[in-house]
C-alpha cells in the first residue's frame, strides 16, 4: 500500500459553524453543569473537533441565581481574589456571591475548566451568563440544551 486511504481533517477557523444553545440552570449543581458547559464552549462535542481552533459554540445560561452547591459547600467552599497589593486578598462564599453577583458562580467555574491561552479566552467569550430567564439572543434562535 503505498498511499494512504483516510486523511485526518483539521478544521479550520473559517469553516466552523457556531449553534446557539440555551441552558436553564435552575435546579442544576455547579460543577456538573459547567462541566458540560466548558465541553460545548471547547467544541469537543463535534466530530470536527480540533485542538488549536475554536470550534465551539455559543452557550447562554438562564436561571444562573438558581444554582445549587451539594454538602456544605454553599458555606464552607471560598472564592479568592488577590489585587496584587499586600493586604489584597479577598475572599467570599457562594452564599456572598449567589446574593451579590450570582452570574460569578457560573462564570468561575467555566472559565477554570477552559485552557489558559488566547484561545481559551476567545472560547469564554462564548458564554452568556444571565440570572433570571430573559435574554437579549432571541434573534439568534437558541437550541434547548438538556443534560
Amino acid at each position: 500500500m503505498d498511499h494512504l486511504s483516510y486523511k485526518t481533517k483539521s478544521a479550520k477557523k473559517e469553516e466552523v459553524q457556531r449553534n446557539w444553545y440555551i441552558v436553564d440552570a435552575e435546579g442544576e449543581v455547579v460543577g456538573r453543569l459547567c462541566t458540560k458547559i466548558a465541553h460545548v464552549l471547547r467544541g469537543k462535542h463535534k466530530p470536527s473537533y480540533t485542538p488549536h481552533v475554536d470550534c465551539g459554540d455559543n452557550v447562554i445560561v438562564i436561571n444562573a441565581d438558581k444554582v445549587r452547591f451539594t454538602g456544605a459547600k454553599t458555606e464552607q467552599k471560598e472564592y479568592v481574589r488577590y489585587s496584587g497589593y499586600p493586604g489584597g486578598q479577598k475572599k467570599a462564599t457562594p452564599a456572598d456571591l449567589l446574593a451579590k453577583k450570582p452570574e460569578a458562580i457560573v462564570e468561575n467555574a467555566v472559565r477554570g475548566m477552559l485552557p489558559k491561552t488566547k484561545l481559551g479566552r476567545a472560547m469564554f467569550k462564548k458564554l452568556f451568563v444571565y440570572t433570571g430567564t430573559e435574554h437579549p439572543h432571541e434573534a439568534q434562535k437558541p437550541q434547548t440544551m438538556e443534560f
